[in-house]
């Protein structure tokens, strides 16, 4: 497999603040340990670029967009929602967050590679179409579905999502859209609180009681994801990897361990391989202890790239 690492230097100078979770370090240690590792030789290293407006108002209301354009330059933090802030240079780090994943989809589609994996943050997937949430500025992976669908005629695309958190605002963008199926896991109850079973007929919601681990989320996939996934027959997989549901994590209860990230992207390469010649394109949401972190996305990375 050809797998790209597609990152850039702005995401790292986005600062939430001294103590907020989401922190500076993050892409500092994932890339650390990656760099450490074999791995990093065989990947395929790109800067992500600066996302389009049009592709950012595709997803999101013109209006929300302008009213975050319009706070910036910005000479100090100021918060726009509970936990989400925005810095000096926050404006460019989702840009290019979700520019990274729009040039990802482009790279799988022209099969200049198999797959992509997009080191960015802030993070994306509880931003709604019309405001931010939980540390979330864009999309990014809607975002990049938007694009999909629009720039070469998707008529079929999976969005995985298996951070610990539910990502509600993906499915607040595309539910009820016939061409996103939206598989995810997510420990309930847990912020945002969201994600019920009588959602919308393309969200496949599969909530975990606190506690809950390995066993729990293969009985998920198996007994809720497969049927779905095989009938929908994606032409294009997008991955919401967040790895917050690792047992070290602070922000939940659940016990996920390193190498529970190693199989649950095995899975998904597998779904790729079968439906859609490997395209998929993985991009960064959750996870907090930043050992746990660089270690799990190593994992990842490493499955997607396996051979």
């Amino acid at each position: 497999m050809t797998t790209a690492f597609i990152s850039h230097s702005d995401c790292a100078l986005h600062n939430p603040g001294v103590g907020h979770p989401e922190s500076m370090a993050r892409l500092r240690v994932i890339r650390q340990r990656l760099e450490s590792s074999d791995l990093w030789p065989r990947l395929v290293h790109c800067d992500a670029p600066a996302v389009p407006w049009a592709a950012v108002t595709a997803v999101h209301a013109p209006a929300y967009v302008e009213s975050i354009k319009a706070r910036f330059p910005l000479k100090r933090n100021i918060d726009i929602d509970g936990d989400t802030t925005l810095s000096e240079f926050s404006l460019d780090a989702a840009r290019r967050a979700a520019g990274a994943c729009v040039h990802a989809v482009d790279l799988v589609m022209a099969h200049a590679v198999n797959n992509a994996f997009c080191a960015v943050r802030p993070p994306g997937h509880h931003a709604c179409v019309d405001r931010a949430m939980g540390f979330c500025v864009f999309n990014n992976v809607a975002i990049a579905a938007q694009h999909a669908m629009d720039a070469y005629r998707l008529e079929r695309v999976l969005i995985v999502d298996f951070d610990v958190h539910h990502g509600n605002g993906t499915e607040h963008v595309f539910a009820n859209n016939p061409k996103i199926l939206m598989c995810s896991t997510f420990q309930s109850p847990l912020y945002p609180f969201s994600g019920g079973l009588d959602g919308a007929r393309n969200m496949v919601n599969c909530p975990i009681q606190p506690g809950g681990g390995r066993e729990e989320i293969k009985h998920a996939i198996q007994t809720h994801w497969v049927d779905a996934i095989d009938r929908f027959k994606p032409q294009l997989v997008l991955v919401s990897a967040g790895f917050d549901a690792h047992e070290s994590d602070p922000l939940a209860d659940m016990t996920l361990t390193t190498e529970d990230y190693g199989w649950i992207t095995k899975f998904l390469v597998r779904v790729a391989d079968e439906y859609c010649d490997g395209k998929l394109v993985s991009t960064l949401e959750g996870g907090y202890e930043l050992e746990a972190l660089a270690d799990s996305v190593h994992a990842h990375v490493e499955a997607l790239a396996a051979t």
